[in-house]
């Protein structure tokens, strides 16, 4: 008689399939580049801005064209803001919508600890913002400016600190991340329209649902395409809704699979991916890096610089909830999610990998300057929010350097068994399960 098989113990961050392991790497080298770039051009705003020539800087941002009878005439930086993002938020869109339906968030038990960790980074900054900022007239509504998580900044200083950074770990990365989007894009429609104009918002329906008609019989054509999607950004930003919404709704209505007269799901990827590859170049290389350029220039002299964002409550809740709240609100959920399902941590890591992961994801760059704009734009806080949003984004890069150089040792080791492929067949060994030959995806 054979003795029972004892229950198999649930692990976090156990590795997944190596379709997901390729797909992610791939998404990863892409978002790193355009990370490189982001910085690029946030360090060259800053030079620029603290130069003799900073009245240019102020000069450019203000150029305004675009059509003043359909209310289009926007300056270059609120272009920067609510045209070139939305580009940004319709990879989102893409990648969000592609996680739900074909990715880890599909699966209740590997989408648990994400979302949780997504939403305690996002609870937790808030509040100790709050909390720093009470009693101060107007601040409130900048709570939300360090709950974002920037990918593409993060994933640049991990190309630097992090190369053999376990697949399992970036995975979640990346997950959180994307939850975190989603979380910031409800946060943007919701709490930041100031005036909403039912008329354009019903009527931008009609446009995106005949771009979803066109995408879901999967027609490709630009010329269709592209004039629908303007239309619908358009009339979302008449409506008061911040525009960048526009472009999650339309990454949205993209198919992520193909359709059963298509050969089933099975047969290969929906449009979405398509559109992914086509798009996500053009976010990370241009839209996002445009976008810092014309944001992150900041005088650091004087009363609106670094000195004044030392004694301005709004900086300094800004920069305690990137630095300090937002690991602390990701390791804090991980953590309950462990203990309320008994799970343990895989054998090959470490709760100081996830620490470093949590503190790395304290980079709020993008998604925490639109926020901080759309929150304090024209008052005095403006600038003192930029320079720490910087300072915030900085500090955590540095702070994650240190974290998660000390393990760089056992992340090489780790890194090496998840590339061994002795039987040279173009699939790792570990992916290949118990049986010669199974893949796993």
């Amino acid at each position: 008689m054979t003795s029972p098989v004892p229950p198999r113990t649930p692990r976090l961050f156990g590795r997944g399939s190596w379709a997901e392991a390729r797909r992610v790497a791939d998404i990863l080298r892409k978002e790193t580049v355009g990370g490189a770039l982001l910085l690029a051009g946030a360090v060259a705003a800053m030079i620029w801005a603290n130069s003799p020539w900073a009245g240019a800087y102020e000069t450019l941002r203000a150029v305004r064209f675009g059509p003043a009878a359909l209310h289009l005439d926007l300056s270059l930086a609120t272009w920067a803001a609510d045209g070139l993002l939305a580009i940004f938020f319709f990879v989102a869109g893409l990648e969000l919508k592609r996680e739900f339906v074909a990715g880890d968030l599909r699966d209740p038990g590997r989408a648990a600890v994400p979302i949780a960790a997504a939403l305690g980074g996002v609870v937790v900054p808030a509040v100790l913002y709050l909390l720093l900022t009470r009693g101060t007239a107007g601040a409130a509504s900048g709570w939300a400016i360090p709950t974002a998580t920037d990918i593409a900044f993060a994933l640049a200083v991990l190309a630097v600190i992090g190369r053999y950074l376990p697949a399992a770990l970036r995975t979640f990365l990346l997950t959180l991340a994307v939850v975190d989007d989603l979380v910031a894009i409800v946060i943007i429609a919701v709490f930041y329209t100031d005036h909403l104009s039912p008329v354009p918002l019903l009527a931008a329906l009609v446009p995106l649902a005949a771009f979803t008609a066109l995408v879901q019989r999967r027609v490709r054509s630009w010329w269709l395409l592209l004039p629908l999607a303007a239309v619908t950004w358009a009339l979302v930003h008449a409506s008061g809704v911040h525009a960048t919404v526009a472009g999650v709704l339309l990454g949205f209505a993209v198919p992520v699979l193909r359709s059963r007269q298509a050969g089933g799901p099975d047969a290969g990827p929906g449009l979405a991916e398509h559109f992914e590859h086509r798009f996500r170049p053009l976010s990370a290389g241009v839209a996002v890096p445009v976008f810092a350029f014309l944001s992150a220039g900041v005088s650091l002299g004087g009363a609106a610089g670094l000195a004044g964002a030392l004694t301005d409550p709004v900086a300094v809740g800004v920069v305690a909830g990137l630095v300090v709240g937002k690991p602390v609100g990701i390791m804090a959920a991980t953590w309950l999610v462990a203990r309320f399902t008994r799970a343990d941590l895989d054998e090959e890591l470490a709760w100081i990998d996830v620490a470093g992961l949590a503190i790395l994801a304290g980079i709020g760059f993008t998604v925490s300057l639109l926020i901080g704009e759309l929150a304090f734009a024209g008052t005095g806080h403006d600038g003192h929010v930029k320079v720490a949003v910087l300072t915030g984004s900085l500090v955590a890069a540095l702070l994650a350097t240190v974290v998660l150089r000390l393990r760089n040792r056992a992340y090489r080791r780790i890194h090496e068994a998840e590339t061994a492929d002795l039987d040279h067949d173009g699939v790792p060994d570990v992916y290949q399960g118990d049986r010669p030959g199974r893949t796993e995806g």
